[in-house]
């Protein structure tokens, strides 16, 4: 695999607004996966083009992931990070392409040229979202409140809630997980996809962040609930969870 290109071609660099790069950066990241074998190398002149390089060792496990994408068997995450940049790219009415060697195209995404689909409106749902608290504040009597996601992909849930939920929440910020509960606005993308709108924190737990070797060992301390046998938990919750082990 040689230097991996992602071309946007709605933007030049100096037209493309940082925040919107640093999105764009996110997302391919989480794409990719393998996070710490994955370099930015520059921007290169013309329409977008971020030039990224991955570490001769794991270039085998992002290749074998990025042909889990286009055979439709990707991990859930990967999934997840392609749908976002998709929305994106639609939202910015542009198209892009992952690139490698002599413009090979990897993957494409169609953005903004994707079919038009019914627009469904949006749909209110409970739910949950287990995160770390890395942002609370605002005037409003609903206080922002953003979730960082536990895992490799760290993706950001954009949250609200009471002034008094806030407060409470604040205590944790940038150190303990919490498990938000509440209802949720979804919009169904042309991509089958969902896209969260806005989500109203109504109550939270904090989570145990006790290391995962304690909490196994907690758990087959009592009798007859088999994880005396399971010789590699890791590997067994990302099973049910569906994400991509690094062996």
């Amino acid at each position: 695999m040689d230097d991996l290109r992602f071309k946007i071609d709605a933007f030049r660099p100096d037209t493309i607004p940082m925040a919107r790069l640093a999105e764009y950066m996110a997302g391919l990241a989480a794409l990719l996966g393998n996070e710490k074998s994955v370099h930015f190398l520059r921007l290169d002149p013309g329409s977008i083009e971020i030039v990224h390089r991955v570490d001769l060792e794991d270039r085998p496990k992002v290749e074998d992931r990025l042909a889990s994408l286009r055979l439709g068997n990707a991990p859930a995450d990967a999934v997840k990070a392609h749908h976002l940049i998709d929305n994106m790219l639609a939202n910015d009415n542009a198209t892009g392409v992952l690139t490698s060697g002599q413009d090979l195209v990897v993957i494409a995404f169609t953005g903004g040229k994707r079919p038009k689909s019914l627009d469904y409106g949006t749909f209110s749902q409970p739910g949950s979202f287990d995160g770390i608290p890395i942002k609370v504040g605002g005037l409003g009597e609903l206080v922002p409140i953003h979730l960082q996601e536990i895992g490799p992909a760290l993706f950001v849930h954009n949250c609200v809630a009471t002034r008094a939920i806030a407060r409470d929440v604040a205590k944790y910020l940038f150190q303990s997980p919490i498990r938000a509960h509440g209802e949720g606005r979804w919009k169904r993308e042309a991509n089958d996809g969902w896209t969260l709108k806005r989500f109203v924190i109504t109550s939270f737990e904090p989570l145990d962040d006790a290391p995962l070797e304690s909490v196994v060992a907690r758990l087959r301390d009592i009798d007859g609930n088999g994880w005396r046998d399971v010789t590699r938990p890791l590997k067994v919750l990302r099973d049910i969870r569906g994400e991509e082990i690094t062996p």
